[in-house]
Parts: structure tokens; sequence; C-alpha cells
């Protein structure tokens, strides 16, 4: 037997060696100190711990840990570790010892037999003790964005409101979300594309390459300089234009998002700027809902939360080539997946129902975090939230669809308990593609696939009957497609096909490109359609001929609107943002601004969604400027840190 005995004060750790053989005792060694590794499990010691004892046996096979300790004791080359030492607390790396001035003197170790004199166990080796720091195969991968490749932020739930979208501007989650290049995560797809659950892909990004401006000159360009392109650019028509500057390998972008929430200004024409400024100011209600009464939220993405660490947040998505790719085995299937040594082996036989269940997994994920958010959220007297239709990637694809129901109704049916016994109104808001009045078959099947997800999405939520009828999903009734009446005759015939759990749940809202208020107001009276008035839309359009630009004049309306809620018992919500300060056209008016300054004309007792793109930060703002119930709560507010990281 070998024994090794340490002894450690706040300067140096002084090890001790005694040695037992089947020729007798060998006397004891000390070696001089040794620098402390925290990543050894032999210096494993519990801070301030005076003494520790680690023994050793002598065994054939094993990697020796002695030897490297002390390298003069070659006769120790079995010796090992027993793997049921204990593991003590991890302490910080001491600091370098500038001289020995206590150690002990050294004694001559005298001749012994060779290795193979020593009596060894010829029985079975123990079990390998797993590295620190190692899952078991068992474990999930990281559903961290920063963490996993394979995990990526939906572009939808940073945005202020899905519905948004105008040409020249596109989502750049980099302004959004800057996080620090990370080479030990590379990426595990090549080239691939951030697809969407949507199946109009195709026609998004052909329309986000045609309206890409050129790019911007650099700044070096400006100066100007040798071979640059500058040169070319101001040459004149008698000059010989400058040499083109080396062609570089193009870089690999994702596919732009149009998204007018991106920062940028929109492009305006002369003719337009003199057209919008011509306009009538807009007129506008002095009245405020105070007493407060009603629920004010926001939607999809908690800021506060999503950038804590780790991340709470429930808008985790992938690319379609993720799961192609996860469909096949994992290099080494009892290992943990990595993002470099041990990555999914294309060689081996792919299965769907791999690739599945890590689309499952991130669901989950996704789920799990929102009883989080709604306990974040009633803390700070926030009690309405609209949940992010990117919360189950591509469950409405036609070919990488697939149902809730086996895998999710119990973790949703968790969120619908937490919702109801806090009183969270929970909605959601299907993307802008999502349209019953197109002329094109493929859009109207892919709507009625959309609708129906989320449509069950909130019934699996299995809330009380009040929330769950308020549980709604708002829906915008598209493009006019050149013709306004056939566009409604197509939406009515399509709306016939839905089922009722969707018809349930579908309310329309007013744009703020083609259908105003008064357009389809008769629509919902005669479908039995609730309506949500949306502030910000009617000021960008709306009936001039019946109605003023402003919030003064559609007050009148509020009986007729607020009655397509009371047929069908649900409780109305109405939303409400503002346009950026510096906007003058309706395209430049459409940009959300990322806080909102007053509070609308509404009933003191609406639910009121806020479309902002500051999100919490938004309804905070709101709340501490009236003085609303909870406007106290979020003073003191600690940074959230959360060590589970969605462990099963």
């Amino acid at each position: 037997m070998a024994h090794l005995n340490f002894r450690s004060d706040s300067r140096e750790i002084s090890i001790s060696l005694r040695i037992e053989t089947p020729l007798g005792p060998v006397p004891a060694v000390h070696h001089p100190t040794i620098s402390a590794r925290p990543s050894s499990p032999v210096f494993m010691l519990n801070h301030g711990l005076s003494a520790c004892t680690l023994i050793t046996r002598v065994s054939s096979g094993q990697s020796s840990l002695i030897p490297r300790l002390f390298p003069t004791f070659a006769i120790l080359s079995q010796v090992r570790v027993l793997p049921n030492i204990p593991r003590y607390n991890t302490f910080s790396t001491m600091p370098k010892r500038k001289s020995s001035t206590a150690l002990a003197q050294s004694t001559p170790l005298p001749d012994l037999p060779p290795p193979q004199a020593f009596a060894v166990d010829d029985g079975p080796p123990a079990p390998k003790r797993a590295a620190r720091g190692s899952r078991s195969s068992g474990r999930k991968a990281s559903m961290n964005p920063e963490k996993n490749a394979n995990v990526v932020d939906a572009p939808q739930a940073f945005r202020a409101s899905p519905d948004a979208d105008t040409k020249d501007e596109r989502i750049d989650l980099d302004k959004m979300f800057t996080k620090e290049e990370d080479d030990s995560v590379p990426s595990l797809v090549e080239n691939g594309d951030s697809d969407t659950p949507l199946s109009e892909l195709s026609d998004i990004e052909t329309l986000a390459k045609a309206t890409a401006p050129p790019p911007k000159a650099s700044k070096a360009s400006k100066k100007g300089g040798k071979g640059e392109t500058a040169k070319a650019a101001t040459a004149t028509s008698d000059e010989k234009p400058a040499a083109p500057a080396k062609a570089k390998k193009a870089d690999v972008k994702e596919p732009q998002f149009l998204d007018p929430e991106a920062d940028g200004e929109e492009e305006a024409d002369e003719e337009e700027i003199k057209a919008a400024l011509s306009r009538p100011p807009p007129v506008n209600s002095d009245v405020l809902p105070l007493p407060w009464k009603g629920r004010l939220g926001y939607a999809c993405l908690n800021t506060y939360l999503r950038f804590s660490n780790p991340p709470v947040f429930s808008s985790r998505t992938c690319r379609i080539a993720s799961i192609l790719e996860n469909r096949h085995p994992l290099s080494n299937p009892n290992e943990p997946p990595h993002a470099t040594k041990n990555r999914p082996d294309k060689e081996q036989p792919a299965s769907i129902r791999r690739g599945q269940d890590f689309v499952e997994q991130l669901c989950l994920a996704n789920v799990r975090d929102i009883p989080k958010m709604l306990r974040w959220n009633d803390r700070y007297g926030i009690k309405f939230m609209r949940l992010s239709s990117e919360m189950f990637p591509f469950a409405s694809h036609p070919e990488y669809g697939y149902k809730l129901a086996p895998f999710a109704s119990e973790a949703l049916a968790k969120v619908g308990k937490v919702a109801a016994k806090l009183g969270h109104r929970l909605t959601t808001h299907p993307g802008q593609y999502t349209q019953l009045g197109s002329p094109r078959k493929s859009v109207t099947d892919n709507a009625l696939r959309d609708l129906d997800y989320h449509a069950e999405m909130l019934s699996l939520l299995k809330l009380p009957p009040q929330q769950d009828r308020d549980a709604v999903m708002i829906l915008h009734l598209g493009g006019v497609f050149g013709d306004k009446e056939a566009t409604l005759a197509r939406f009515r015939e399509n709306y016939a096909k839905l089922p009722q759990g969707v018809k349930d749940r579908l309310v329309l809202e007013n744009d703020d490109v083609s259908w105003c208020v008064h357009e389809l107001l008769p629509l919902c009276e005669e479908l039995n359609i609730p309506i949500v008035l949306d502030y910000h839309h009617h000021n960008i359009i709306f009936d001039s001929t019946q109605i003023r630009e402003g919030t003064k004049d559609i007050i009148d309306l509020y009986p007729r609107i607020l009655a397509t809620w009371k047929h069908k018992n649900i409780t109305p919500k109405m939303h409400y943002s503002e346009p950026t300060p510096e906007a003058i056209t309706g395209r430049q008016r459409r940009k959300h601004n990322p806080r909102v300054a007053t509070l609308p004309p509404c009933p003191n007792d609406m639910d009121l969604m806020i479309e902002a793109k500051d999100k919490e930060q938004a309804v905070f703002e709101l709340m501490r400027t009236f003085k609303l119930p909870g406007f106290d709560t979020f003073n003191d507010m600690l940074p959230h840190i959360r060590k589970d990281d969605n462990k099963p």
C-alpha cells in the first residue's frame, strides 16, 4: 500500500509518501511543494483543511498518478487512485512559491525488487472515474444559444409586433443581442439557412435579396488608397479607373428577414415626404384611463430574463438542416453531443424519430421556461403576456410538422396551472404570412395548418373556462391582392372551413398596410369575430371620409368594437404602440418606438398589449410614469441567475 499525506497552509502544500510492500515498509519520503491544480483530483482539498490522507493501491494495467508527482519513483508505475475517494470542493489556485525554507530532508530510497515482485490484484479493474464536467449519454444537450450552435433565437420574438413588413428594413439580431464570438462552439451546419415554421420561405428570401441595398463603402474606401474602389467611383470619364480591389470570398450570411423594427432610417422620396407633411394633424383625446384597473402585457420575450445567465425564454428555434443532421446517430453514442468532438455521423443510417427527438427537446425547453416568466411577471405586477408562435419550431410545416399532444401535453398543462393560479392572460399572434384571404391555395393551406397548431397549443394549457376563452389568436386579414371584395369573399369561404376550436379563438386586427377598422368591423359583426383595435395601425390606415387621424374620433366606435367581444363572452383587448419620433411618412411611422410615452383613451379595465421593442421594460416605463399598480416593485431588481439550465 502507498500512503500520501498532504499538509497545507496559506503558502504551500507539503506531501509525504510512505509505501508498504510485501518486503516491508519503505522509509517515508518528503517531496518539495507542488503547485496546486484545481482541476486535478489530487488537489481537490477543502480550503483551510489541515491534512488529508489519500490512499492508493498497487494494481496492474492502470495509469499512474504518483510517478507524475514523484518521477524518481519509477517502481510505482502501477499505482492508481481509488475510484471511491471522496471529492472535495475545489479551492483557488495557490500563489507560486518563491523560495523553499522549511522542507524536510530527503532520505535515500533503498534498493527494491522489480515491479513484477509486487503482489498485484488480478481482479477486474475498478470502473474509470468520469472526467469532471462530463455528462452521461442520457443527459440532453444545452438549450442555450450561446452554448449550442444548433439552437437559435426566433426572429419574430425580438420584434415589437410580428406583422410589420416593409422594404429595405431587415432584422439584425447582432444589434439586438451582442454576444462574443466563441470558437469553441462552431456551427454544426455548413451554410445552413435560418428557416421559419411558415413554408413561404422562398418568397421571403427572394424579396429580401431583391430589395437588399448595395453594400456601403468602408471607412478605408472613403479615405482613399492604393487599389481602392473609391478612386474608381470618383474618377472622371477621361481618367483611367483605378484597378479594382482584390476579390474576397463572399461572406455567407443568414437570409435577411424584412422587419421595420430593424435599426436604420426608412428612405422616402420627395413626393412622399410632401404628401406626409401636408396631411391634417392628428386629433388625440385627452382622456387617460385612470385609475387603471386593467392588465398591461408585452409580447413573447422578456428581455431581462433572455439576457440573464443562463437565459430564460420560450422562442428557441432551429434550422431544418439541424433537424436533418440530428437524424443521424452520434459518432460516440455513449458520450454527450459536442460541436466538434461528438457530432452526428452522416455515414450511419438516419432516423426520422431521432431528428424529431431533437426538435421535441427544444420545444420542451421553451415550455419549461414559461412558468418562470409568468412568476417573474406576477412578481412585478404584469399579468398579461403573448406566447411566442415559434415556441414549437416547424410544428405547422407541411413536411416537418407534428402534433403537440404526444410529447408536450404534461408540460403545457403545468404552464396552464401556473397561469390559472396567478390569474394571467395568455394569447398568441400568428405571423403575417398566415392569410386566409390569399388567392394561392398553398398559402391558405399553410394558414389552416398554422391556425390549427396555435389552437392545439392553447387548448393543451387546460385553463379555466374564462381564461380559456380569453386565450385568443390574433390574425390580420392580410393582403388585398388587387381586389378587396374578392379577398373578403375568399376569407369568408376559408373561415367556414375552420374547425370550431379555431373559430372560438380567432380574432381580427386592423393593420397598417391595407385594412382599416371601418373595413374589418362589418366583417367581424357578420361572422361573429371579435376585433382588436390597434391604435398605432389606426393612425396610419383609416377611412378619412368617416374619421380623423388620432385617438379622439375612434372612441365613437368603442361600443361596436366591444360588442364583438361580449357576444362571445371574451374579455376585450387592445394594442398600443407609438411610432419613432423622427418618422414622417406612413412607411416610416410603421416602425415601433422602443417605448411608449402615454396611455391610449381605452376603458380603464382593458387588457392592453404594449407592442414595443423593449418589451417588459416599456411596461415598467408606463407603470413608473402613471404610478400604476406595481410601479414600486421593480426599483431594487436583482440580476436573475438560474443554475438548472433546463436540466431534465
